[in-house]
């Protein structure tokens, strides 16, 4: 059972810049360069979005379109960990952010976060 945990969220201003951190743990049958990464956010009152993946040789990524230009993708396998920066961000970014975990032969994501809060400010 893959464990995932973020860290990094908090409270900034608008245009401020965050960097979350996802790191896996528990990879007993399997290595981390086998999972494509995802990040996802959920605000309030609203359903959870997609909002950046990275393949797992990290050569591919994909991002929300509203993201795009602001937030960037990566992932370090020595170290079983995949980041979020964010950069320029604005009140609408206000949520939770989960990151998931897609083994190399599925497509959905099988593992999830506990989930990281970040809130933007005017």
């Amino acid at each position: 059972q893959v464990q995932l945990r973020e860290s990094g969220g908090g409270l900034v201003q608008a245009g401020a810049s965050l960097r979350l951190s996802c790191a896996a743990s528990r990879l007993t049958f399997s290595t981390f360069s086998t999972y494509s990464m995802g990040w996802f956010r959920q605000a309030p009152g609203k359903e959870r979005e997609f909002v950046a993946k990275i393949s797992w040789s990290g050569s591919s990524t994909y991002y929300k379109d509203s993201v795009k230009g602001r937030f960037t993708i990566s992932r370090d396998n020595a170290k079983n960990t995949v980041y979020l920066q964010m950069n320029n961000l604005k009140p609408e970014d206000t949520a939770v952010y989960y990151c998931a975990a897609q083994p190399r032969d599925r497509t959905l994501y099988d593992y999830w976060g506990q989930g990281t809060q970040v809130t933007v400010s005017l």
